[in-house]
């Protein structure tokens, strides 16, 4: 069984995957923040490669992009954390989630190298539309590298479908239209939605876009497996900026980070003891 597939899976929910900006506000700081949200829970960890021109991410996660661009943080830079962070104990999966130009830029074939020889377990392109990735999905599939596969409300259910038969690892589910942020409530639609999904799709689904609380991860659970959470941890690392630059102020600012986001993300429920490999959350 691949790592990938021992944590992200249906039994293990809710899945929970939190985002963070390589970078920011240096590379230090990624490394320790990753190997904290592993002890917080997390099933598996997104890696935003900053870009200047995003078309997904929300004010939050823009200025994180372009803290982490003027710390000099580039895809190749940011790869190279992972094995920085597998040495430091790090088990559970990395995604790298980037546009797909700076992919470009990189070359995919060496993305593709860099990627098995650093252990990372898949990648995500937000701006790669379904109809033009069959090249980039052939060759993750050679190398075994799941490309993650987003939707929308605004998905067909005979889109749902096709994307759903050609995915990898799990579907990344867009709670509401927009950008990337936080929000207090969801599309309308979502619920309705993801049951579509669920019946298109054999994959573990995963809601992202807007989820900042336990209260809308409470309302998500009986709908999907698992939740995405980017902007209200970027939040938290922008609070902290000048401690986290810090070396000895890093640790004190990391640990409030996972003490916020426990109250916020878990509340009264449990969160994950994913040191164990396949626990549940309290959501289930």
């Amino acid at each position: 069984m691949s790592r990938f597939s021992r944590y992200i899976s249906k039994d293990n929910k809710m899945l929970f995957i939190p985002y963070i900006t390589a970078g920011d506000p240096n590379a230090d700081a990624t490394v320790d923040l990753a190997l904290m949200l592993e002890s917080l829970g997390a099933h598996a960890i997104e890696l935003g490669i900053p870009y200047s021109d995003p078309l997904a991410d929300g004010p939050v996660i823009q200025k994180a992009s372009i803290r982490a661009l003027n710390s000099g943080m580039t895809l190749e830079r940011a790869m190279s954390l992972v094995p920085i962070m597998r040495e430091k104990g790090l088990k559970i999966p990395v995604i790298i989630f980037t546009y797909y130009n700076l992919l470009l830029q990189l070359g995919e074939e060496q993305f593709f190298k860099l990627a098995k020889n650093g252990d990372i377990d898949a990648v995500l392109v937000p701006d790669l539309p379904f109809e033009e990735s069959c090249l980039l999905r052939e060759k993750a599939k050679v190398h075994q590298i799941p490309l993650i596969s987003l939707v929308a409300p605004t998905t067909s259910v005979e889109r749902l479908k096709k994307i759903g038969e050609a995915s990898e690892g799990f579907l990344y589910c867009v709670s509401s239209l927009g950008v990337t942020g936080v929000r207090d409530e969801f599309h309308p639609d979502v619920y309705h939605f993801l049951k579509n999904v669920k019946s298109a799709c054999d994959l573990p689904i995963a809601v992202g876009f807007g989820i900042s609380s336990y209260q809308q991860v409470e309302k998500l659970s009986p709908f999907c497996d698992g939740f995405i959470v980017g902007s209200v941890i970027v939040r938290e690392v922008e609070n902290r900026i000048d401690q986290l630059a810090k070396d000895d102020q890093r640790p004190l600012a990391v640990e409030e980070i996972k003490r916020t986001l426990s109250v916020k993300l878990f509340g009264p429920f449990e969160a994950p003891n994913q040191n164990k490999g396949t626990e549940s959350t309290a959501y289930s």
